[in-house]
């Protein structure tokens, strides 16, 4: 039955939340808050290492034609030094065709007159949370991901100015919010999910993240940002790439 907590997706059929989880194995340490300033990415970048996406390609949902798109990974330089990095990630608005109210990059489909997916990706932020191209360093782009809906998405990871404030799209964008790079860059924080459904084994990340809200007044209350699926997928893949820069 089709869950009717209203902070899930309208789309979904089933609480992610829900599904047994477990921490992946392999045991790895979380990348060194002193590995994660804007030169020692930028460096990662400029030489990257050999490494392999742990994660290339969800289960498809019966689509044939794929579709090229681009996410941005903007990782907005808190902190007096910059040294607080923050990931900004949106709450996509629950009338979208596709993926609607999931947590998400700034991103969508690599139009023809792109001149390249780090194009694409660097258009669809200013589209959406109203990023100018001046507040954006692009450092490079990760390995492909393939969605369960048949977008080959690109993820261009790039520096932001905290000058930058954000514009949300109301037609895309419900809500912006920023996460530590830190937190994300933890292993400890990502949850392995997997369930049977259907006689098929599914399996997805996930990295719940509790932030405090400004009610006004002086008043806050915790509240959790689900991230998963694709979003949590190339966060994932993100945390290997830095992984693998950080132990040669």
């Amino acid at each position: 039955m089709k869950s009717q907590d209203p902070l899930l997706p309208p789309t979904l059929d089933f609480d992610p939340r829900q599904i047994p989880w477990s921490s992946h194995q392999g045991h790895w340490p979380a990348i060194d808050a002193a590995q994660l300033g804007a030169s020692q990415l930028s460096a990662c970048f400029a030489s990257p290492p050999v490494w392999a996406p742990e994660l290339i390609r969800e289960l498809p949902m019966g689509q044939t034609a794929t579709v090229q798109a681009a996410v941005l990974i903007p990782i907005v330089l808190r902190g007096p030094l910059g040294n607080a990095p923050h990931v900004l990630l949106t709450q996509r608005t629950e009338h979208l065709s596709t993926h609607a109210g999931q947590i998400a990059f700034p991103g969508g489909k690599v139009d023809a007159h792109d001149l390249s997916p780090e194009a694409a990706a660097v258009r669809e932020a200013q589209e959406e949370v109203g990023l100018d191209p001046h507040y954006v360093r692009i450092l490079g782009s990760l390995p492909h991901y393939v969605t369960g809906t048949a977008f080959v998405i690109t993820p261009v990871v790039a520096l932001v100015d905290p000058a930058f404030e954000p514009r949300p799209n109301p037609h895309e964008v419900a809500d912006v919010f920023e996460v530590p790079l830190a937190f994300l860059m933890n292993p400890a924080n990502h949850r392995f999910h997997e369930w049977l459904r259907d006689g098929v084994m599914r399996q997805w990340y996930s990295m719940p993240y509790t932030e405090l809200a400004d009610l006004g007044n002086g008043q806050q209350q915790a509240q959790e940002r689900f991230i998963w699926g694709a979003t949590a997928g190339m966060l994932r893949n993100f945390y290997r790439f830095l992984l693998a820069a950080n132990s040669l």
